[in-house]
């Protein structure tokens, strides 16, 4: 037991400084620091996923504590609620399980926890990053007045102030960017941290050490029914203005991302078998960078909603480290 232990701590501790490590990368490395930053989930995710909750802990603390004192306290602490933590959770929903016959399903099958309620989490957890990211930065119109400035500044260059827009657009811009930039802050990290939580799936399955089962994405990757409510309250509040509105702007962001996973899920599923299923994907994915094919793709998420539970033998290599009680 003590030899387990120790293996697992030290999995830990490797995960944890290369996920710090990454973080250092993408400080360094300003043209990759998203998708750096993004991957430093990954670790956590991969040992959290294989080898349960001791070591993805164990992975977070020896990350955050890296952080704090090779950089600063508020390093480790942005650092924490971005990735370490969210991964770590993650990890832990995932290797969720328990008797199918206590949900009114059949004997001898074990049920995971729902691939639709961890998508509801990741969206929850990456909107209250957001959300405090926005405190410790003073995020209002002052500091989005001050980017704008600098940006048109730049853009401009002096060279010809004649054609320098004027201050009402100059005032719409600042208007548009305060709502806008909590949009994508929170869709781009739920759509980068999801996709973290799949490459890590896929990693550990091909390692064997998988507690969860490998499950149809295409058709268990759905948004739970409450997220429908949360969505509905985040795009109300955008019009109440202040600082609910960027908190519901916050909450459109990550909810909207989910929503869009969800959609191009379900497209997956719908395509499948068919004969012209690549080029309609692939124009799905190129198009969904515009704003209005991505719009339809969200809705077809919003219109199917529900909750999939997988189910597999209840063999004792299926049984997970974490049991949902």
């Amino acid at each position: 037991m003590k030899q387990v232990n120790a293996t697992l701590l030290l999995t830990g501790v490797l995960a944890g400084i290369t996920a710090v490590l990454l973080v250092l990368g993408a400080n360094a490395q300003p043209s990759f620091a998203s998708l750096l930053y993004a991957a430093s989930a990954l670790p956590v995710l991969i040992v959290g996923l294989g080898w349960g909750n001791i070591a993805a802990i164990t992975a977070v603390i020896t990350a955050a504590v890296i952080g704090a004192v090779a950089v600063s306290p508020l390093f480790a602490f942005a650092m924490a609620i971005f990735t370490l933590l969210p991964a770590g959770w993650l990890s832990h929903l995932a290797n969720l399980a328990r008797p199918a016959s206590e949900l009114g399903g059949p004997q001898n099958l074990m049920a995971w926890y729902p691939l639709s309620d961890i998508l509801l989490h990741l969206c929850s957890l990456v909107a209250l990053a957001v959300v405090a990211l926005g405190i410790m930065i003073g995020y209002g119109p002052d500091l989005v007045g001050q980017m704008v400035d600098a940006l048109l500044q730049s853009v401009q260059g002096g060279e010809n102030p004649a054609l320098a827009p004027d201050a009402a657009s100059v005032a719409q811009l600042k208007r548009m960017m305060l709502t806008m930039l909590p949009v994508v802050q929170g869709g781009t990290w739920v759509l980068m941290l999801f996709s973290a939580y799949y490459v890590a799936v896929r990693v550990v399955a091909a390692s064997g050490h998988g507690l969860r089962p490998r499950e149809d994405i295409p058709s268990a990757l759905r948004m739970n029914r409450n997220a429908l409510f949360v969505f509905l309250a985040g795009i109300l509040a955008t019009f109440y203005g202040g600082v609910p509105a960027l908190v519901g702007a916050t909450v459109c962001g990550a909810f909207g991302a989910g929503f869009l996973l969800a959609g191009f899920a379900s497209l997956h599923l719908r395509t499948r078998g068919k004969d012209w299923r690549v080029p309609a994907l692939v124009l799905a994915y190129i198009s969904a960078l515009l704003l209005l094919p991505a719009f339809f793709i969200l809705v077809l998420g919003l219109s199917d909603t529900r909750r999939t539970v997988a189910l597999t033998p209840a063999r004792s290599a299926d049984k997970p480290d974490n049991t949902d009680t």
